[in-house]
Formats: C-alpha cells, structure tokens, sequence
C-alpha cells in the first residue's frame, strides 16, 4: 500500500467519523451531549480537511472548474424546474 492510498483511507475513514458525530449531534438528547457530539465533529472536521489539502498539496485529489451553464443546469434541476 502506497502513500495515496494510506491517505485515501484515512480521508474515508475522517468522514465516516464526521457522520458518526453528525447523528450523535442530531440524536442526542441533552445540550451536554449535543455540545460533546458537536465539538469533537468540529474536530473531525478540522481532521478532514488537513488530510483534504495534504492531498490536494500532492495533486491526489484534484478539483475542476465548472462553468456557469452547468452549475445552473443543475441548481434547476434541483429546483424541479428542468
């Protein structure tokens, strides 16, 4: 296993993480344990996106610019009005 792939799947694993502490935040049944749920998803998130520009930094996760008549495209289609 190479370098990216350690990197990929650490990234996979930061996100599930993320949701994990998203449904606990949005589950939970007191403010201690909302706030417990929401730090530590703030954290996970501050996690994700190191691993995302360390990535990006090596040109293993890339990004594409869209044009405007796409992006609209799809904001209609959402929109229910394509």
């Amino acid at each position: 296993m190479d370098d990216r792939n350690l990197m990929e799947n650490m990234l996979l694993v930061e996100k599930g993480i993320c949701d994990l502490f998203m449904h606990g935040a949005i589950e939970s049944s007191t403010e201690n344990v909302h706030r417990t749920f929401s730090d530590s998803l703030n954290t996970a998130l501050k996690i994700q996106d190191q691993i995302y520009g360390k990535m990006q930094e090596k040109g293993w996760y890339t990004t594409e610019q869209v044009d405007r008549s796409q992006l609209n495209s799809v904001k209609m289609k959402f929109m229910g009005q394509s």
